[in-house]
C-alpha cells in the first residue's frame, strides 16, 4: 500500500517559534544542554517540550541532517530556522547553536589544558562518555514508535535498524559505507513504495 511522504512543514495550529529571537534563545539553551551528545536533548526539546516538530517530522529532519555535511544538530537548526523565518531564521538558529557554546568550550579548553594530567578529571570524562551513550540509546528507543507510520512498514524499519546496529557495532563497518549502501537502498525502496 502506497503512502504519501509527509514532509515537515510548520502547522498553523500548533506551537512554533514566535520570533527570530525565540529561535536564537531556544537553540542556545539546547546547545548548552547538549554536552557529550545532543540527540536526546534535541528530541526532547523540539518534540516533547516545544512541540515544534512531531516525532515523525523529527525523524525525517534528523535523517536529512545526518547525511548532510557538518554537525547534525547544526544542520537541523538550519532547517528549522529556515522553515519558520527563512534566511534570518536559519542564521539565528545556527548562531544560537554556536555563539554561547563556543565561549563555554574555549573556557573549558583552557581549564582542560591546565588540569588534563589529573586522574580525577580523566575518570570524570570517561564516565561522561557512558552517560552520552546511554542518552543516545534512550532517544533511539523512544523514536522507534514513530517508525510505525513509515511507508516501508514497521517490521522492515526494525530490520534496517538491526542491520545498521550490527554493521556498525559488531562488524565495525565505517559509517560512510552504511550511509551509502544501507541508507541509499532504504531511500530508493521508500521512494519506490511512494510511487502512485
Amino acid at each position: 500500500m502506497h503512502q504519501a511522504l509527509h514532509l515537515a512543514e510548520p502547522a498553523t495550529d500548533r506551537p512554533r517559534p514566535q520570533s527570530v529571537r525565540d529561535l536564537f534563545l531556544s537553540f542556545t539553551w539546547l546547545a548548552l544542554q547538549g554536552f557529550g551528545g545532543v540527540l536526546a536533548v534535541v528530541q526532547r526539546e523540539m518534540v516533547e517540550k516545544k512541540r515544534w516538530l512531531t516525532a515523525e517530522e523529527f525523524l525525517e529532519d534528523w535523517a536529512v541532517a545526518q547525511v548532510l555535511p557538518g554537525p547534525n544538530v547544526v544542520n537541523l537548526a538550519l532547517m528549522i530556522g529556515d522553515r519558520h523565518f527563512g534566511l534570518r531564521g536559519a542564521v539565528a538558529a545556527v548562531a544560537g547553536m554556536l555563539t554561547v557554546p563556543l565561549g563555554v568550550i574555549l573556557v573549558l579548553a583552557v581549564l582542560y589544558a591546565h588540569y588534563a594530567g589529573n586522574p580525577q578529571v580523566a575518570g570524570a570524562l570517561r564516565g561522561m562518555g557512558a552517560v552520552a551513550g546511554g542518552l543516545i540509546a534512550a532517544t533511539g528507543i523512544k523514536l522507534i514508535p514513530a517508525l510505525r507510520k513509515h511507508p516501508l512498514g514497521f517490521g522492515v524499519c526494525l530490520g534496517i535498524v538491526a542491520l545498521v546496529f550490527a554493521a556498525i557495532a559488531l562488524m565495525r563497518v565505517p559509517l560512510g559505507w552504511i550511509l551509502i549502501v544501507v541508507g541509499g537502498a532504504a531511500c530508493v525502496w521508500t521512494w519506490w513504495r511512494l510511487q502512485p
